[in-house]
């Protein structure tokens, strides 16, 4: 029996030798083939890359021969690179899609496609339904393409000058430059090897690397750049007297940041803090995205500042959209995603890291800092998210309570039931709960938020009670 392949909110993911295999492997992308195809007859394009897994190039070269069967040239990058400047290339070179084999985050057993459309956006749900379309119907018509009497030849690219320019177009390097800003970086031997760390040497700073070497195992554990795994970058910066800390993980759309003191900024507070530095720097005041699961500290920065608020499904594609419509400043997700006005509509992990660094380099302090100035003005959230594994049992239950409309959730009065993505339950006293079902797992994932550390603590409590009473 086939496995049905179906992409996410971020592209398929699969565990390699199981569901990631080389014939689904092929079943994917000559489903991505053939839609390209659909949408250009003649003369299509589509970008070829990967970030550092074990048998990137591998799957690269099969994707390019899939690709000119289907008389689409394939353009194939060479060296591992990050998500982001995969999207400012297919913007960059009028190409008609990119194909990159990433499994992001995830732990080195799994690999990925993300396929990304002429916009640098994730494509949407109606494009990968379309895919997914046509992985069936070559399914059910198994014949293989009929190569052309002359293959389109395969090209090559490299994204990293063009993308390295224009982020040095959007990021003050002149402002961290004269501040001597001392900065220690963790690719987690991942894409943004040879990024970061060299557009800010470009200038003359010292920046010191950790993980900088190939390792597709990424040091035995998921290439995540959050807090538990970040101990090494935290002994960099004690070695060298950094100021700040920048992480990025395997394919570079996510970042990790720690500040001066060692401690692990959550990526809902470095939207905000960038939110609200861009609207000082830039002036930037046509709107912030934030996903429904993302702290509300960003809406009161946005009432603060009398910006229009935008809050989104979960998925950085619906961000992006935003981004191409103008619309936003800059957008984030929780889960440690943004992408600023003027830029790719696509998650970039090495640009929040660089914004960070200017950040600190044009305010003269901390980011702890800074946050703390920020609550000062407008209140202090306390945002936190969980996992829930379900038993079957448990899971259909569960799934039929999320379809309720409760009046009173644990002795909390709802005061309004949102349902832009899965259940968000937000409380007369300003705190919620958001919950989740995974897609792939029988996981639930549960998102609380309370003004104090207290009131967070009774919340997540209480919305683990709720799911399993």
């Amino acid at each position: 029996m086939l496995t049905q392949i179906k992409f996410g909110t971020s592209g398929w993911r699969a565990v390699m030798a199981e569901e990631f295999t080389f014939a689904n492997v092929r079943r994917a992308v000559s489903g991505i083939a053939r839609y390209v195809a659909s949408q250009k007859p003649h003369g299509a394009r589509v970008i070829v890359g990967r970030d550092p897994r074990f048998l990137g190039e591998t799957f690269c070269s099969m994707a390019a021969e899939i690709l000119a069967a289907q008389e689409i040239t394939p353009l194939v990058v060479a060296e591992p690179a990050p998500t982001p400047a995969f999207a400012h290339a297919v913007i960059q070179n009028k190409a008609d899609g990119v194909i990159n084999f990433t499994a992001s985050h995830n732990p080195p057993e799994y690999n990925g496609i993300k396929f990304s459309t002429p916009d640098g956006c994730p494509a949407l749900p109606e494009v990968t339904k379309k895919i997914e379309g046509e992985i069936l119907a070559g399914d059910a018509a198994p014949s293989a393409p009929v190569p052309a009497a002359t293959p389109p030849a395969t090209e090559t690219l490299d994204p990293k000058p063009a993308y390295l320019k224009r982020l040095a177009e959007i990021v003050d390097l002149d402002v961290i430059r004269k501040a001597g800003l001392r900065v220690a970086f963790d690719p987690m031997w991942g894409s943004a090897r040879g990024y970061s760390d060299e557009l800010l040497r470009s200038v003359g700073l010292q920046v010191s690397t950790v993980h900088d070497s190939r390792d597709v195992l990424f040091g035995g554990h998921a290439p995540e750049p959050d807090d538990h795994l970040l101990e090494d970058l935290r002994k960099k910066m004690r070695e060298t007297g950094a100021q700040i800390g920048i992480a990025t993980d395997g394919d570079a759309d996510r970042f990790g940041i720690v500040d001066a003191d060692g401690t692990f900024l959550q990526p809902n507070y470095v939207i905000a803090l960038l939110f609200d530095y861009l609207v000082e720097s830039r002036g930037w005041k046509n709107g912030v995205a934030k996903s429904v699961a993302t702290t509300n500290l960003i809406n009161a920065l946005a009432q603060a500042h009398g910006v229009e608020l935008h809050e989104t499904p979960v998925g950085f594609k619906y961000i992006g959209e935003l981004i191409m419509q103008d619309k936003i400043a800059i957008g984030g997700e929780e889960s440690a995603g943004l992408s600023i006005r003027h830029h790719v509509p696509e998650k970039d992990g090495v640009l929040a890291g660089l914004l960070c660094c200017e950040a600190v380099a044009r305010r003269g302090k901390s980011l702890g800092e800074q946050l703390q100035a920020i609550c000062n003005q407008v209140g202090s959230y306390f945002p936190r998210r969980e996992n829930f594994r379900l038993t079957p049992e448990v899971q259909e239950k569960f799934t039929e309570k999320l379809r309720s409309n409760p009046r009173d959730f644990c002795g909390h009065q709802v005061s309004q039931v949102v349902r832009t993505d899965g259940l968000k339950l937000v409380f007369s006293d300003g705190s919620w709960v958001c919950y989740r079902l995974s897609g792939t797992e029988p996981v639930v994932r549960v998102y609380t938020e309370a003004r104090s550390e207290k009131g967070v603590e009774m919340l997540s409590t209480a919305a683990k009670h709720w799911i399993f009473e």
